[in-house]
């Protein structure tokens, strides 16, 4: 024994009983931490899975902007609604939305997609706002095998427009919205509700949505009863719309409806105005959706009518937020000042439904998240979303009602919906009324 170990011997043994015993305790202590330390250790920590990338396109710039005016509200909200990620397949991942700007252009529609799907490796795609984003994203994401869920475009534009094959469908992409058959009921019940003489003109752009619609509606209107004056498809580029109020004038036509951008919208209508035409319906699809649309006609905007795909009166909730429709346009305008705009509901069902899809995953790759898109039935902020009955494969039907601008209380216009004879959930704020002209 050295002398160290003689003297820490002989200090021990000079400890009285007392110091003895908790020497030995504290001893005891220290070696029984010392021994269950090892074992906290080697307790892995569950890790956190890679980060869910979710690819967005939508018109934030160009002819169709308002399309995209509410989009940054909506991601803010999903955003947060979502915290700090999703459960897919067990493991928790956090979750990135990539938002990209069409520029209401087909080319950078497509461009942006292929950085998504290239540069980015989005999961899952997502794009909206008519035929000029939807098509081009869709296309590149059936081209990549790369999951896409669109909306916000006429069925018919979105699946005809793609060359698609009603016995084939596509194998990545999938659809949600109102095809031109509900355009036909919903307008013609709204027409059909005002004495008029049924001599409508119809004019279309020369776009997939203006394709597919000159395609679709004059001859279904025929049928319907009314006598058809169709004055063909203009471009784009149009600032002359002089032959073809002509052609209506001659026909004595007393409805029209066409399908424009708002600004192309605005120049035909001031044109009319200028030329003394005077229908007593004016249904421009696409043109009048929105509220800026319509405040930049000034009071000539008053009583036109137009589609409506979802309102705050729509009996729907979000299945992310469990927020209604009523609720969501409030908070909308609460923190942005503006009013509520159609496109709103649709932006964040897309958003939602993607969410839904990746939480039913079995794993995190392509092809089971195109199995989830697949047998998705899920009740969203614009009405449950299936895709196993749709009029074709990859599309499902969203509801669609018939509505018209009036002077407003808290804005300069509000849209009334007039007409809910197709989707009889959704109550009416108002009869229709013709045009009054001054």
């Amino acid at each position: 024994m050295s002398q160290s170990d003689e003297r820490n011997t002989a200090d021990l043994m000079t400890i009285d009983g007392i110091g003895r015993r908790r020497v030995l305790r504290s001893l005891a202590v220290s070696g029984a931490s010392a021994l269950a330390a090892p074992a906290l250790m080697i307790k892995p920590a569950q890790a956190a899975g890679r980060p869910i990338k979710i690819g967005f396109v939508s018109p934030q710039t160009g002819p169709i902007a308002a399309f995209g005016e509410a989009d940054t509200f909506i991601l803010d909200g999903v955003r947060k609604a979502l915290g700090k990620g999703i459960v897919v397949a067990g493991t928790e991942h956090p979750v990135q939305i990539i938002y990209k700007d069409s520029q209401s252009n087909p080319n950078r529609a497509a461009e942006v997609a292929a950085q998504l799907i290239n540069n980015d490796k989005v999961d899952i795609m997502l794009a909206s706002s008519t035929s000029d984003t939807v098509n081009p994203v869709a296309d590149q994401c059936e081209l990549a095998g790369v999951p896409c869920v669109t909306s916000d475009d006429p069925w018919q534009a979105y699946f005809f427009g793609r060359k698609g094959d009603p016995k084939k469908g596509f194998d990545w992409t999938y659809h949600f919205f109102w095809g031109f058959e509900n355009i036909a009921e919903v307008f013609s019940n709204m027409w059909n509700s005002l004495p008029s003489n049924k001599s409508l003109g119809l004019l279309f752009s020369n776009d997939p949505d203006g394709i597919a619609a000159n395609e679709q509606l004059p001859g279904v209107f025929a049928k319907m009863g009314f006598t058809v004056t169709t004055a063909g498809l203009y471009t784009a580029t149009t600032d002359d719309f002089s032959a073809q109020i002509a052609q209506f004038k001659k026909a004595n036509v007393e409805i029209v409806m066409g399908i424009f951008t708002p600004p192309a919208f605005a120049t035909f209508w001031t044109q009319c105005g200028q030329q003394g035409f005077r229908p007593k319906l004016v249904t421009p699809a696409k043109a009048v959706l929105f509220p800026s649309a319509v405040a930049a006609l000034g009071p000539r905007g008053v009583n036109l009518t137009t589609e409506v795909w979802w309102s705050p009166h729509h009996p729907f909730k979000s299945g992310l937020t469990g927020q209604t429709a009523q609720q969501f346009c409030d908070e909308y305008t609460r923190v942005t000042k503006r009013q509520w705009t159609q496109p709103l509901g649709f932006k964040h069902a897309t958003l939602e439904v993607a969410i839904d899809v990746l939480k039913r995953a079995k794993k995190l790759e392509a092809a089971a998240i195109r199995d989830a898109i697949a047998e998705t039935n899920y009740n969203s902020l614009v009405g449950p979303i299936q895709w196993k009955t749709g009029p074709v494969r990859n599309v499902c039907l969203t509801p669609l009602v018939g509505g018209q601008w009036r002077k407003g209380k808290s804005f300069p216009y509000d849209l009334d919906i007039v007409n809910s004879q197709s989707a009889p959930s959704i109550k009416p704020d108002s009869v229709i009324q013709p045009i009054i002209y001054t």
